[in-house]
């Protein structure tokens, strides 16, 4: 079924020349390597943890508010960014991202007290939450029409890839450092030079924005995008708020907590575990993201987040490293499945004069909204006194029942989407 919406056709491709289809491989590749290596410079933050405290000399507590100002500033740098992408071009706004959080990484190295790391932390994550938006737009607007679903699920895939990247990297530790992490991260700047020279401006962007003259005219605001779009903003608000309980709710307290102290695995163990289900997670969001180019969005979404159901159990109360990590790899395909469809299906539901702020901003506001995960499941698990196992797939449970009712009557109101 052949669709439109808001200017982004879905359906076959009617025939683009060689350099064209060079041109879109080039984009896909430079959005996924953007989004991983801006992952991962957030995850080296989380592994380095008990480092950086003793570092700085403070408690483990007093760091733990690094992550969670890089979490509370996301969704100002969706807007932010979104912003100057929607005004003055994706191209220039993805390099200049790139550029920002690489300095900051670099220089959160060198950070000389704990008051400045926290600062450069917060800084970092209007970066961070800047990114994901920007990309979407520049990978939507510049793939062939056939290719969004594939392209949605690769550029989400950077996000579990940033994870392994990172783990990866936290293994030169004892050679570098803490600081030193931090140093290498800022290679990410390598992606803003491969954009620079290979990637060329959407040209859905160019054909929208640019007067004969080449002018650029002012974007529109914020209150005019809630204000003409409320039902739409508050439903892609809550669906990410789901995804978001989803995804947090399965990855934050499970491998450490979870698995470390309430099951007893091994170290070593607990890095298989991750590694399998991030591999998984990147399988999961390319084969849901392919399918959604076969079924729909709505509806290769709704079956992700169906499947994770049924799989609840087998992920959380075996005792078996063996039975865990099977259930752990089955639904991080699900879950980071349905993620991989998120890029594609927001991008065709915003308007097309803000096509890099509303996905960006809907997913960081979801974000925030999902911030309080932890707190929530520790607190049922002190609650219901049963340790983890309940709280995980109560939490994740609801998350996708949320997300599977809100996919399902979203296509039931608007068909041309699906």
């Amino acid at each position: 079924m052949n669709a439109n919406v808001d200017g982004l056709a879905i359906g076959p491709d009617t025939g683009l020349s060689r350099s064209a289809l060079v041109t879109a491989r080039h984009v896909v590749a430079a959005s996924f390597l953007a989004w991983m290596l801006d992952a991962c410079d957030f995850f080296i933050v989380l592994f380095t943890l008990d480092d950086v405290a003793r570092g700085f000399g403070v408690s483990l507590q007093a760091v733990l508010l690094a992550p969670t100002l890089t979490l509370l500033t996301r969704p100002l740098g969706a807007f932010l960014c979104g912003r100057a992408a929607d005004r003055y071009g994706r191209k220039p706004a993805m390099i200049t991202i790139i550029m920002v959080y690489s300095a900051i990484e670099v220089l959160s190295a060198f950070a000389p007290t704990l008051a400045t790391f926290l600062l450069l932390r917060a800084l970092f994550g209007i970066a961070l939450g800047g990114e994901w938006g920007v990309g979407t737009s520049l990978i939507m607007e510049s793939v062939p029409p056939s290719w969004r679903g594939m392209a949605s699920g690769i550029l989400q895939a950077g996000y579990p890839a940033g994870y392994l990247l990172a783990s990866l990297v936290f293994l030169l530790l004892p050679v570098l450092g803490w600081r030193g992490l931090f140093v290498l991260g800022g290679s990410a700047l390598s992606s803003a030079l491969y954009i620079w020279l290979r990637v060329p401006e959407s040209p859905e962007w160019l054909a929208r924005h640019k007067n004969r003259d080449g002018a650029v005219p002012p974007a529109t605001g914020l209150w005019s995008l809630v204000r003409d779009n409320m039902a739409l903003c508050a439903f892609a608000v809550a669906l990410m708020a789901g995804f978001n309980f989803m995804s947090h709710g399965s990855q934050d307290l499970y491998p450490k907590i979870f698995l470390g102290l309430e099951r007893g695995l091994s170290h070593p163990s607990i890095t298989l575990v991750v590694v399998l289900y991030n591999i998984a997670a990147i399988a999961g969001g390319l084969f849901f993201g392919m399918l959604s180019q076969r079924i729909g969005r709505q509806y290769s979404i709704a079956l992700a987040a169906l499947l994770t159901l049924p799989l609840l159990p087998l992920w959380t109360l075996p005792h078996s490293t063996a039975w865990l990590t099977l259930g752990a790899v089955c639904i991080q395909f699900c879950i980071q499945g349905a993620w991989g469809v998120v890029p594609a299906y927001l991008s065709e539901l915003s308007p097309a004069w803000a096509r890099a702020t509303f996905p960006g901003l809907a997913y960081q506001c979801g974000n925030l909204l999902a911030a309080s995960n932890a707190l929530i499941q520790t607190s049922l698990a002190t609650l219901l006194g049963t340790g983890l196992a309940v709280p995980l797939m109560l939490t994740v449970g609801l998350a996708a029942l949320v997300v599977l009712g809100l996919t399902l009557a979203n296509a039931r109101l608007h068909p041309a989407t699906r």
